[in-house]
């Protein structure tokens, strides 16, 4: 299948070392880049945003919880088939539908929790929301995919989207938090769904860098599903650890400064998380690789479970800083890596769906572990949801090491769409 390329990858391809002042130049790159930044802010809105306003409406952080896990796990499991229909029909078909119902999930969630509805009717609310939760962050690295086909910015454009998020992740909290303590309990629920209806329909109208459907004119196109790719459902389960550590840490470290007496640190303890995973996305971003991404991959997810080993043992504040930071430092080039793997395992037909599968497993594994080590701080000692995180990387990366050869890339026309995509693979790196 033939795709529309008009950023001069030729002149992308000479460069020696691609970097983000070159890829920001990519000709088109800024009109779906500043709509999707909006549409997918709300992204990290809506979980503190449910926990605050229903915790306000019954007075349990269980119930917040549970109504906000429901939400989680819905959009984990849906996510895959917005992303196969995104592949199928194109993005603007599937995301014009989904920020309305989105929109008015959220506002109906909103109403019902202010009206203090029981607690079903909340769980019947929350299963929308989350399922109509639309996937930005994987349609924008669908569009880069077609911008840069072929190109070494494909590692620099994966390490800019993993920033991108993790920028997301830390600016969403905050204002729905200050929406919600400062303005209204409902502010931040209203706010989400507003700047999902208005960003997505924003990046929607962007149909000309959107991904081609394929279409075949004289055969029907039998179109599988990602999930079908071998590595594809590797990097799923290497995605699942790296939301185990990400639930893990919220819960873990929320418990350890309520435990110490000073709840106000648990931001700066995450907030140095972060900061160290949108550091080292930057540096990995600008480096330029010359190792295969699968033996980065290997490489990168090791550290990453010999820093998250060392968690459960820190029991001061300047240790869980060191070791916060070092654990966010580890996890962006394993993100930026497993979504870079992604473009010589799957053909751009089924692209999108990959992206959210691997996104539905950060989130699914999230809410898991949040759950999980939620348990272990109530029944067992202070600071026993940190095992969540080590227990979460050790069994990712011994599946990892064990199917390492299934992240090498295989023909085209052999793995997600047959009469679709019969190229040959092309190194990213």
């Amino acid at each position: 299948m033939a795709s529309t390329v008009t950023s001069e990858p030729s002149k992308d391809s000479a460069a020696p070392r691609p970097g983000y002042g070159q890829l920001l130049r990519t000709r088109g790159a800024w009109t779906f880049l500043l709509p999707g930044f909006a549409a997918r802010q709300p992204f990290a809105m809506l979980t503190i945003s449910i926990v605050l306003l229903v915790q306000h409406t019954t007075g349990s952080y269980g119930a917040a919880g549970a109504a906000a896990a429901v939400t989680g796990v819905s959009m984990a499991l849906c996510a895959p088939y917005s992303g196969r229909l995104a592949d199928r029909y194109g993005q603007r078909a599937v995301l014009i539908p989904g920020v309305l119902l989105h929109a008015v999930s959220g506002l109906t969630l909103t109403a019902l929790a202010l009206a203090h509805a029981p607690l079903w009717a909340l769980f019947a609310a929350a299963v929308p929301t989350g399922a109509s939760v639309p996937q930005i962050g994987p349609m924008v690295r669908a569009r880069w995919g077609v911008k840069l086909k072929g190109s070494p910015l494909m590692t620099t454009a994966a390490a800019f989207e993993s920033v991108t998020d993790e920028l997301t992740f830390v600016v969403g909290p905050l204002l729905a938090t200050a929406l919600c303590t400062a303005v209204n309990p409902a502010a931040g629920l209203v706010a989400e769904a507003s700047l999902t209806l208005v960003g997505g329909l924003l990046f929607a109208a962007r149909k000309s860098t959107q991904p081609p459907v394929a279409v075949d004119g004289h055969a029907r196109v039998e179109h599988t599903s990602a999930l079908r790719v071998p590595g594809v459902r590797v990097l799923i389960v290497t995605f699942l650890g790296i939301g185990a550590v990400f639930g893990g840490m919220q819960v873990s470290l929320a418990a350890f400064t309520e435990s110490i007496g000073e709840p106000g640190l648990n931001g700066v303890l995450y907030g140095t998380f972060a900061a160290g995973n949108m550091l080292s996305g930057l540096v990995c971003g600008a480096v330029a690789w010359k190792a295969a991404p699968q033996h980065r991959l290997v490489v990168g997810y090791a550290a990453l479970t010999l820093a998250a080993s060392g968690l459960w043992a820190a029991h001061s504040v300047p240790l869980l800083v060191g070791l916060g930071l070092l654990v966010g430092m580890c996890i962006a080039p394993a993100l930026i890596t497993g979504y870079t793997l992604v473009e010589g395992l799957v053909p751009a037909g089924a692209r999108t769906e990959a992206f959210t599968w691997l996104t539905g497993a950060v989130a699914l594994g999230q809410a898991a572990a949040v759950t999980v080590a939620g348990q272990l701080e109530d029944r067992l000692w202070g600071g026993a949801g940190f095992l969540v995180p080590m227990g979460g990387t050790v069994l990712a990366l011994a599946t990892l090491v064990a199917l390492r050869s299934r992240l090498s890339a295989r023909p085209r026309g052999r793995t997600v769409a047959r009469g679709v995509g019969h190229r040959v693979p092309v190194a990213v790196d």
